[in-house]
């Protein structure tokens, strides 16, 4: 990404767009009392975190037990429910679907990829679907503190033991045929990165033409597998990012407050919720509608404005496909593919 003199004044800069994800999958329901478990509860979190600020919302959805639904059909009831409640809200279903333990020690996995792939087929369509880049390990809990998990299921031994194990099936073959799948859907991908080698890969998925549209990603430090939350890494990441491209930070715990100021100063875009953070002050919980607020708060100290629905939606670039591998090279502002016979570094389109 590049940063001109008059890159960091606010009023040069994109109005911030806020992601939620406040239905934290890998938590269980008497681990906070910020976790929504019934429908009712699900969609009034969403209607609460819209007007504390969020426009974009990183869903996830509940059996009424509490448990981590693999229903495609009870994702179909919530997004119809989610569009009349919050009709100008963004709404970004979960690549992984559910990742939640359903008994003491039993292992976290994603789903099989035939499930998947089904996510094309969420009706009414998400705006999104995340999408991970590379077989990878996940394991969340390499950064967790005890003070971190304290008072939640995290703290549980056979819990750590399963999540500390969990890995991201997602290999070349899969990646392709998601990205068809969801582009003939029109559903945007949504990169979830954890690394420069992660975005990489996807550069070279749009310069074979696998993947032509927008590049909206989050950097994901979480560490287990992906980056740390180091602000090295970040700048790193934020350097090799595209200028076309839309760029999140998403971190882990008490680190998210920290790595999003940053973000909110620099002109990127943040993600809070219960999802990734329980915590304010060391040893305070902080809702994810809390979360939301602060992130409002920091913008205006800094005078930035915050993203309404409408303007997520266009800096997002929701609904746009290109045509060709060069077409999508040249809106993201990657050099172009060199052409044959060509010699040297292709640094511009040939006239």
């Amino acid at each position: 990404m590049q940063f001109a003199d008059d890159a960091l004044l606010p009023e040069n800069q994109q109005p911030l767009v806020i992601q939620v994800a406040p239905y934290g999958p890998e938590f269980l329901p008497g681990d906070s009392d910020d976790i929504p478990v019934t429908m009712d509860e699900q969609v009034q979190k969403a209607v609460d975190c819209w007007n504390a600020g969020a426009t974009v919302l990183h869903v996830h959805c509940r059996e009424a037990d509490g448990s981590g639904s693999k229903r495609l059909s009870l994702f179909n009831e919530l997004l119809a429910r989610l569009r009349a409640a919050v009709p100008d809200m963004l709404l970004q279903v979960g690549g992984s679907i559910s990742f939640a333990p359903e008994g003491e020690g039993a292992q976290a996995q994603w789903l099989e990829d035939d499930t998947r792939h089904m996510l094309a087929e969420l009706n009414p369509r998400p705006d999104q679907v995340t999408i991970a880049i590379n077989t990878n390990q996940m394991n969340i809990c390499e950064l967790l503190s005890a003070d971190d998990v304290a008072g939640t299921s995290l703290a549980r031994p056979a819990y750590q033991a399963a999540y500390s194990e969990m890995t991201i099936p997602s290999g070349p073959a899969f990646v392709a045929e998601h990205l068809r799948r969801l582009q003939a859907a029109g559903i945007q991908p949504h990169f979830m990165l954890g690394d420069v080698g992660q975005l990489e890969s996807v550069e070279r998925l749009i310069r074979r033409g696998l993947y032509t549209g927008p590049l909206v990603l989050n950097w994901v430090a979480i560490g287990g597998g992906a980056d740390g939350p180091n602000p090295y890494n970040l700048m790193e990441f934020v350097r090799r990012t595209p200028p076309g491209a839309v760029l999140t930070v998403e971190s882990i715990m008490r680190n998210v407050l920290p790595l999003n100021t940053m973000a909110i100063a620099m002109g990127l875009h943040v993600r809070v919720g219960i999802e990734d953070n329980l915590w304010g002050r060391k040893g305070e919980r902080l809702s994810s509608v809390g979360q939301v607020a602060q992130m409002v708060r920091i913008a205006r100290e800094l005078h930035r404005d915050v993203a309404t629905g409408a303007q997520a939606r266009a800096i997002y670039r929701i609904g746009e496909h290109y045509h060709t591998a060069d077409e999508t090279l040249d809106r993201l502002g990657y050099a172009p593919n060199r052409q044959p016979g060509q010699r040297g570094a292709p640094l511009c389109r040939a006239a």
